[in-house]
């Protein structure tokens, strides 16, 4: 199930600011981690239980089991049958002093999924309001664009000045016009595509590159 997943993008994409609204450097946020059912408890359990206790955690517990038959993990016993796991790991997390909560549901259908969906990203907007920041403002996001737009011109450059003899990272840096740190992961990635060929070991002093 993939409720995790999105959950952690609606969150921290939303709530992930450095300012209020009113300017004030806040670096609000809520970090976002989860998994499904018995299969997964264990990633995440041990350091809920003992470590460090800055965290909150809700289950999504589900009643019914899939429509079907299900795989068997031990003769007779599905996936399903280990509901007990939530119990476990509820009652584990209490006893430590870990508080947790869980949302109860008959079966999980489009019905239901769209309902959860609602109630997370509500949830999400009220806490904003509460912490006087704006969910829907991302520079964060936009920043890694453009970031990543002009490493691509970057790498267009550098492929560009890739020449038939052989050449260092420093070289090439220089023709490209940009920074060796930032030309060298470039090449190692190139290279490794066959764009263009690594003479000698993947080492920044010792590697050169020409055309392939």
């Amino acid at each position: 199930m993939l409720l995790s997943r999105y959950l952690q993008q609606l969150v921290m994409e939303s709530l992930g600011k450095q300012h209020d609204r009113k300017g004030n450097v806040v670096h609000q946020g809520l970090a976002v981690y989860g998994n499904k059912g018995s299969t997964d408890q264990h990633a995440y359990v041990q350091q809920l239980r003992d470590g460090r206790h800055d965290f909150f955690a809700v289950f999504v517990r589900v009643l019914r089991d899939r429509a079907g038959a299900s795989i068997e993990v031990e003769p007779g016993v599905t996936s399903g049958d280990f509901d007990g796991f939530w119990q476990g790991t509820r009652t584990a997390l209490f006893e430590n002093g870990r508080a947790s909560a869980t949302l109860v549901v008959e079966q999980l259908d489009e019905r239901v999924l769209g309902a959860l969906l609602a109630l997370f990203e509500r949830a999400v907007g009220l806490y904003a309001e509460l912490v006087d920041i704006n969910a829907y403002h991302q520079p964060g996001v936009e920043a890694g664009k453009k970031a990543a737009a002009r490493v691509l011109e970057t790498q267009r450059k550098v492929l560009a000045a890739v020449m038939a003899a052989p050449a260092d990272v420093c070289a090439i840096a220089k023709a490209a016009g940009c920074d060796p740190a930032d030309g060298w992961p470039i090449l190692c990635h190139l290279a490794a595509n066959g764009r263009v060929q690594r003479i000698g070991p993947a080492e920044p002093l010792l590697a050169r590159f020409a055309k392939g």
